[in-house]
């Protein structure tokens, strides 16, 4: 297991959310000397392959990072789903519906059509190759110049991947068609078996992987299947530990204030700091204070408080501010606790605004 250093136990007293991401820091660290003690975990433990055009072999390559073969394969599920997108809008004036019954095999077909021309062919997936990684044959471990993989290794690669997610997503379907009787349910109950073994290694196998920065998936473990860099590195990549920590700490924040943010009322509190900031109502007497409420309610008749436009179907809470229909009604059913966003006034009651209309005599001459 990684070696607890008083840098590290000090994660240990950051809080929950903190923890995990120092922990999944740690577990992808790479250091960038080899330690006293012989564990050359920066270093690949494999002779490096040789120098691309010479023919002459080179010196032993850096270990390829932990996250850098994680991300070769999510850039391996983008570029299917892209694919799979692609080729499905080709059919997107058919009748709804057309390849369902045929999904499972049209996918294993487009992806042995990617195998064909990237494990086949060049030893490595499209991820791999965009990062500069590729495959090698783990048993010439001693070799000092590269062994591609085996034409078994790579038939096997395929049938490990393609074959088991055909498998997974027809296996339902397949046992739909077969008669209900004993053998089966025992064979269902044996693939779930079987299935769930095998999540069980893969965690397993993904454990060791975290720890020994080698063989991700079970079937490059049972294949002998090793990642490398397909061109030579300068040198391993040098992060420092404060540096990390610091890139740690501001991620959680970011995330906290994501996640705070859409809960903060921003309309009641704008409308909490201008009834701060706001001057005090100087008006004396009820009827003055009546008057100036029926003038103020004139002059904001020209503007609603929300959306600041000319107000259709003029409503108000029972403060001096108009307001649309729409948008007083909307935002009182979002919000219960909805208050003017002008002054902070409470929500009364939602009643149309009543002005007095004056009638101008007009006499023809």
């Amino acid at each position: 297991m990684i070696s607890a250093t008083p840098r590290d136990r000090l994660c240990l007293m950051m809080s929950s959310e903190m923890k995990q991401f120092a922990i999944g820091t740690l577990l992808f660290k790479e250091w960038p000397t080899v330690r006293e003690s012989g564990n050359a975990e920066c270093f690949s433990t494999d002779a490096g392959g040789e120098a691309p055009g010479t023919g002459e072999p080179s010196e032993p390559a850096t270990r390829v990072l932990r996250i850098s073969q994680l991300d070769a394969f999510e850039l391996d599920g983008a570029l299917e789903q892209l694919v799979w997108s692609q080729f499905s809008q080709c059919f997107q004036h058919f009748k709804p519906g057309l390849l369902t019954p045929f999904e499972p095999e049209l996918k294993a077909l487009l992806q042995l059509l990617l195998w064909r021309f990237t494990v086949y062919s060049q030893s490595a997936t499209a991820g791999q190759t965009l990062l500069s990684i590729r495959y090698r044959d783990a048993a010439a471990s001693g070799a000092r110049r590269y062994r591609p993989m085996s034409r078994r290794q790579k038939l096997g690669l395929a049938l490990c991947t393609v074959g088991e997610r055909w498998l997974r997503e027809r296996s339902h379907s397949l046992f739909l068609r077969l008669p209900a009787d004993s053998y089966a349910r025992a064979g269902r109950r044996a693939l779930e078996l079987l299935t769930g073994l095998a999540r069980a290694a893969s965690l397993l196998n993904f454990l060791q992987f975290l720890r020994r920065g080698s063989y991700p998936t079970l079937a490059e473990r049972a294949l002998g299947l090793r990642a490398e860099f397909s061109k030579p590195q300068a040198a391993p990549r040098d992060v420092s530990f404060h540096y990390v920590n610091r890139e740690l700490l501001w991620h959680g924040f970011a995330e906290f204030l994501i996640f705070l943010l859409p809960l903060v009322n921003m309309w009641k509190l704008k409308a909490a700091v201008l009834a701060l900031f706001s001057p005090p109502n100087a008006s004396s007497s009820s009827s003055a204070a009546a008057d100036d409420s029926d003038a103020s309610e004139s002059a904001n008749c020209k503007e609603c408080g929300l959306c600041g436009e000319w107000p259709t179907m003029p409503h108000s809470i029972g403060c001096g501010h108009v307001f649309c229909y729409y948008c007083i009604k909307g935002h009182t059913i979002a919000d219960i606790y909805f208050t003017c966003p002008r002054c902070g006034a409470e929500v009364s009651v939602v009643e149309p605004v009543r002005l007095p209309v004056e009638l101008m005599d007009m006499r023809q001459d």
